[in-house]
């Protein structure tokens, strides 16, 4: 089963409701690559002896590994953790997140600006790459637990909207309108 993500309605209710447009509006996968967004259907029962977790972190040159127990019980100042990922940032590297129980919600901004929810469950792995706007909560399970992956030693930092002068930003930004560009450019060939 593919990853579920569609466009929020924003309003002030709870964040850990799904916030579906009326009528909903689903976002495809490949909408999603076109925004930077990488998708894995993993086994999460076997990811010390998974051969295509192992694959995909030699070749993306992930070599750090650690886990997140996410829910009231087990993490400390919970409330205060998930409002400060829930705030708007980017990072200076890719986040990689793959779930391996529970379930929860990325939010990453289109290249209109508007939310996209996308709703991780056991088994998903996403990268959302350097500079996109994001943020991260729970949803009404209240619970996840997640493997993070990073490329040399870990960095949490997180950059708060706005950071257009982000360097980490200004190239996701220079990116995605290349990539817009060469869509339009295929586009107009294949008209003619």
């Amino acid at each position: 089963m593919a990853i579920e993500a569609w466009y929020m309605e924003e309003n002030s209710e709870d964040q850990r409701l799904p916030h579906h447009r009326n009528p909903q509006e689903f976002v495809s996968l490949s909408k999603l690559e076109e925004l930077g967004v990488l998708y894995w259907r993993l086994n999460p029962k076997n990811y010390d002896n998974d051969e295509e977790l192992r694959n995909i972190r030699e070749s993306r040159g992930y070599n750090y590994m650690d886990f997140l127990d996410l829910c009231p019980e087990k993490t400390e100042n919970y409330e205060e953790k998930l409002k400060n990922f829930y705030t708007e940032h980017i990072h200076a590297n890719e986040e990689i997140r793959y779930c391996l129980e529970g379930s929860g919600y990325f939010d990453v901004r289109d290249k209109d600006d508007r939310w996209i929810r996308i709703w991780i469950k056991e088994g998903d792995m996403i990268v959302l790459p350097a500079g996109i706007y994001h943020r991260f909560t729970l949803d009404t399970d209240n619970y996840v637990k997640l493997m993070r992956l990073f490329v040399g030693e870990p960095v949490w930092t997180p950059f708060n909207r706005p950071q257009e002068e982000h360097p980490a930003r200004k190239s996701y930004v220079m990116n995605l309108m290349e990539n817009l560009m060469e869509e339009r450019f295929s586009v107009a060939l294949e008209a003619h």
